[in-house]
């Protein structure tokens, strides 16, 4: 009796400070040689046990991809979430999308990346995300909070902009930037937003864009790590030059590339259906924002 008492303490102390689950099947072992062992290639071998034994597939399969990346064996990761993701219940599918947009970023899959995060805008304007419910409970360092879906609409389209900024489509990018800034807005995409529109050499709205994070008009401006990368673009700012005849006709050419993708773009989003978010009444039509 004395053993099996201090066996199911030592578990218990296990949960509370290891968040190890209780039990004794593959996906709890696989937590405990993560969490506990910290062997992360015996977890991923138990991970594997645990998704063929249809033991907590949707958490298993999650944090194995979790564990790859960390082991830069992303590539890896990314085709066990797209070969075994059907065996997951449908509530388990956006952070399986959220995991593979991050192992996208990490491998340089940009292309990839961007038409995940299109089709992520897609199901929120078309009300399929949160499974239809106006928020969900996200978990972030152990703690848990809700998100609206104004929020993740401004959190997808930011990382939107981020990616098209590593495509140099600096018009894409501000355009989106822009509409997350219309939603939520924070000084981080403020700052991305003013980079943009440096490249663009558009040096007076990115004063105006800059100079208000630094004047705390934005929220978020109180973080000393948004306030320095302001203070550190608008010096860039200042040092450049007034924009040739050259990089005139370069816009032209990116505008008109850019307002051909859109088109492509909101083709993919019609028709409107009844279900349509009143966020989406703010950012659907890309082509009049960029004439306004």
């Amino acid at each position: 009796m004395e053993k099996k008492s201090s066996s199911s303490g030592e578990k218990d102390s296990l949960h509370a400070l290891y968040k190890v689950p209780s039990g004794d099947g593959p996906y709890v072992r696989a937590k405990h040689a993560q969490l506990v062992q910290k062997d992360p290639e015996a977890a991923i071998v138990l991970f594997w046990k645990a998704i063929n034994a249809g033991d907590r597939v949707d958490s298993a399969l999650k944090d194995m991809a979790v564990v790859m990346k960390q082991l830069d064996r992303t590539e890896e990761a990314i085709e066990a979430i797209k070969s075994f993701r059907g065996l997951c219940s449908r509530n388990a599918q956006e952070s399986l999308d959220n995991v593979l947009i991050d192992l996208y970023k990490k491998c340089g899959k940009v292309d990839e990346q961007i038409e995940l995060l299109r089709q992520k805008l897609r199901m929120i304007y078309q009300g399929e995300a949160f499974n239809g419910k106006p928020t969900k409970t996200a978990r972030s360092h152990g703690k848990k909070f809700q998100v609206s879906i104004k929020q993740e609409t401004s959190r997808i389209l930011g990382n939107l902009g981020w990616a098209y900024m590593q495509k140099t489509n600096y018009m894409a990018a501000e355009v989106v930037y822009r509409k997350a800034q219309m939603i939520d807005p924070d000084a981080n995409k403020a700052c991305n937003l003013g980079f943009c529109l440096i490249k663009q050499a558009r040096y007076d709205e990115a004063r105006f864009v800059l100079e208000e994070v630094l004047q705390a008009k934005v929220p978020g401006s109180e973080d000393i790590r948004s306030r320095n990368r302001a203070e550190e673009l608008l010096l860039d700012l200042e040092s450049r030059q007034p924009p040739s005849l050259l990089s005139s006709i370069v816009s032209l050419h990116l505008e008109d590339e850019f307002v051909h993708g859109l088109e492509e773009f909101e083709s993919k989003w019609s028709p409107i259906k009844p279900r349509r978010l009143p966020i989406f009444e703010e950012i659907s039509n890309f082509k009049d924002q960029l004439a306004c």
